[in-house]
């Protein structure tokens, strides 16, 4: 029992952290590509096909380009799911942070109540 347990609760670590995996799209091969959600065997397949025909790609705009299927609606989801295109979210940017000299530090006050 205690052994099933702890093979149930390694098996459910194992696919969480395969889950939330990153793949960069240029260093991925087809079982890595496979692993994102919205991949399947066809469209790793033409990755690596685009991929092994014309280099790596550049960036997000260049990878829509050139996978035929991509647009940027798919681009948002995949890059949600983990892809990656050199190293690089479809955002790519940091979340800005404001600069402490800017913002206001007073409270904001609640909005009135209708009554």
């Amino acid at each position: 029992m205690f052994k099933k347990l702890l093979l149930a609760v390694a098996t459910l670590i194992a696919v969480m952290n395969f889950a939330f995996a990153q793949v960069d799209v240029n260093k991925g091969d087809a079982s890595a590509l496979d692993s994102i959600k919205g991949i399947g065997p066809a469209k790793s397949k033409a990755i690596l096909d685009e991929r092994t025909k014309g280099g790596d790609f550049k960036d997000w705009a260049d990878f829509e380009k050139r996978v035929k299927g991509i647009g940027e609606k798919s681009a948002v989801k995949l890059s949600q799911a983990g892809l990656q295109v050199n190293g690089k979210s479809l955002d790519g940017a940091p979340m800005k942070v404001a600069d402490a000299k800017t913002t206001d530090t007073k409270a904001a006050k609640p909005a009135p109540v209708k009554k």
